[in-house]
């Protein structure tokens, strides 16, 4: 069997394990530089706030009590929560941040729902996180369960999909559209041809699926006949990675895009660490806002080969400013910048260059100081001088919560 926990609300659950006086209450979380909804309450739900609504519409209506992005203290969470589960299951993979495949072979039939009951129950009551979790013989199916657990109070946060009839019951009221892996441009074909339910799809011919969804979706329409495709998968290094934001204001000033383009490049570099990587290619990206159309427009992507696969911040930032000397263009009032690292290869098969003349053992031990003093201290504690301190090119979050796991200057008062 295949569980699939996921967290409620998640993001408004974080903000309101610190925050007991809004339960009950109209909470939203908005996305990168206060734009849009991205997480609601059921309260917020209830009085029809929906996902992608801008902000500015709905300041100071229906006393909705909105909170930027805290991605720190998210991110925090979403580890207590995994770690939590680690504890009892043989094998977890996670999917999300708030969501994981749990293995549950090992649990007996008979005992299956009663352990998940009590594990759900455990992890609100150690993390402050409740969660909902599905339980099926494909993870297709144990997706669709957490969803019924979600929406149903009945199954008191667990539902299972174990028998021919519960599986036939759980299609015929599940939309197309909302099955894991269809996606709206598959929704769409399917509708097209009318195609309304999981039921109505799993009655489609193998060839007809085949002949329109290929082979990913001959695997799904299997899986939702209790037919295993999907093992589990455990997470490989990335083989690109791209640190980008959009500015809170748009900026013209070189010297504003520069400290920002180098703390790009620097949380790329610390990303390659984290993996035990290093990039042979850097890429730069600089454009203006698409959305302004009275404003002269402008994008330009420029990429750089390094002479030695690196994950030092210090030669990232130096290559990542000399792209942007060859991009940038004075005149424009430029929204987003973005740095990617490609040609990902292992830390320890790096093809070194006769002419190198870096000490890379003294490099490497260098930044494994100062990533311990980081994730002892928080990130950027210690940083490369051109990372700058400046704000301008920062995301706006006008209603930013505190860290409250990660920063003792934002721990908890209790009086």
């Amino acid at each position: 069997m295949f569980g699939l926990v996921d967290c409620n609300n998640f993001f408004v659950s974080c903000e309101r394990v610190f925050r007991p006086d809004l339960n009950g209450k109209p909470v939203i979380v908005l996305s990168n530089n206060d734009g849009c909804v991205i997480a609601r309450s059921q309260e917020a739900k209830a009085i029809g706030i929906a996902m992608g609504d801008p902000y500015f519409k709905l300041e100071g209506k229906d006393n909705i009590i909105a909170f930027s992005s805290n991605q720190t203290l998210y991110g925090d969470m979403s580890q207590r929560v995994m770690n939590t589960l680690q504890s009892f299951v043989p094998k977890i993979e996670i999917y999300s941040i708030d969501e994981a495949f749990l293995d549950l072979s090992i649990i007996p039939d008979t005992e299956v729902v009663n352990f998940a009951q009590n594990l759900t129950k455990f992890v609100r009551r150690s993390t402050g996180i409740s969660v909902s979790l599905g339980i099926a013989p494909t993870k297709t199916l144990a997706k669709m369960a957490s969803k019924y657990a979600k929406k149903y109070k009945g199954y008191r946060g667990v539902c299972m999909i174990d028998t021919p009839e519960k599986r036939e019951k759980a299609l015929k009221l599940f939309p197309v559209g909302d099955i894991w892996g269809i996606g709206d441009k598959y929704g769409q074909l399917l509708n097209y041809h009318g195609v309304k339910t999981a039921y109505d799809f799993i009655r489609k011919r193998e060839s007809w699926v085949r002949c329109y969804m290929k082979v990913v979706g001959v695997r799904t329409w299997q899986e939702l006949q209790g037919e295993p495709c999907f093992e589990f998968e455990f997470p490989s290094n990335k083989k690109s990675i791209c640190t980008s934001r959009s500015f809170a204001e748009m900026l013209t000033d070189y010297s504003d895009i520069r400290v920002a383009v180098s703390n790009f490049a620097a949380a790329c570099s610390r990303k390659l660490r984290e993996q035990n990587t290093a990039a042979g290619t850097l890429t730069i990206f600089l454009l203006t806002n698409q959305f302004r159309p009275d404003l002269p427009q402008y994008y330009q992507i420029k990429s750089i080969q390094l002479s030695v696969a690196t994950n030092a911040a210090s030669e990232l930032i130096t290559a990542a400013r000399q792209v942007l000397e060859l991009i940038y263009f004075k005149g424009y009032r430029y929204k987003k910048a973005g740095v990617i690292v490609s040609g990902i290869v292992s830390a320890r098969e790096i093809q070194g260059n006769l002419f190198d003349q870096v000490d890379r053992n003294k490099q490497k031990r260098l930044f494994q100081v100062l990533d311990a003093i980081n994730k002892k201290n928080g990130t950027n504690t210690l940083r490369m001088a051109a990372q700058g301190n400046g704000k301008k090119w920062q995301l706006k979050n006008e209603y930013i919560s505190r860290r409250y796991t990660t920063n003792l200057d934002d721990i908890i008062e209790i009086r």
